[in-house]
């Protein structure tokens, strides 16, 4: 049992390790070595549980995958706007704050890698259930396209994820706020605009 929870800690530090790894010098410059010695251990430790530097991206695109699951769980219950207002305020906490997370997203443009978790394709999924749910209830305008808020959204968070590699304010509240400042009032049906919050609901 005790080989166990060591072999399980040394996994968990080694996809920690590489995420760290992978999102300050990317994927096709990171080496093993430079993992497994941040990591704190062997390159035969760090060998025994991923058989190369592909497994080792996979595993943490997986993790991350299960932290994106967290953050779009936390449904509360209120509509399917301010839902998704609410859930990229939390994307963009995640992405600020946490380094498997924000491997996991840029690993999706990684070349090289084979057929694996996608964790941008699972946001952008998400946002599509959200924006038809909202459609569903009256939330969005007659004139409005759903695929195109689609579009919108899942483009504005990538790219927020990629300016905030130099100025982490593209991640804050404010920023994500501010955007939806501007797009709410072109989709939300005009009855519901004065309910919506773009600051997200706090809780």
């Amino acid at each position: 049992m005790v080989k166990q929870e060591r072999a399980a800690r040394t996994r968990e530090n080694l996809i920690r390790s590489a995420a760290e790894v992978f999102d300050r010098e990317g994927y096709a410059v990171a080496s093993l070595t430079t993992i497994s010695a941040q990591a704190g251990v062997s390159s035969g430790a760090l060998h025994f549980h991923f058989a190369n530097k592909a497994a080792l991206a996979e595993a943490v695109e997986d993790a991350a995958a299960l932290r994106l699951r967290d953050i779009v769980d936390h449904t509360p219950a209120v509509g399917g706007l301010q839902n998704l207002v609410d859930t990229t305020h939390r994307l963009a906490r995640g992405l600020r704050d946490d380094v498997v997370l924000r491997a996991g997203f840029e690993l999706g443009r990684a070349a090289g890698l084979g057929p694996r978790v996608d964790v941008r394709a699972h946001w952008q999924n998400w946002v599509e259930y959200l924006l038809t749910r909202a459609d569903q209830a009256g939330e969005l305008r007659e004139d409005v396209s759903a695929p195109a808020v689609v579009t919108a959204v899942v483009a504005t968070t990538a790219g927020f994820d990629m300016l905030a590699r130099r100025d982490g304010d593209w991640l804050s509240r404010r920023t994500v706020a501010r955007f939806w400042e501007l797009l709410l009032p072109t989709l939300a049906a005009s009855e519901l605009l004065t309910a919506l919050d773009a600051r997200g609901t706090r809780g």
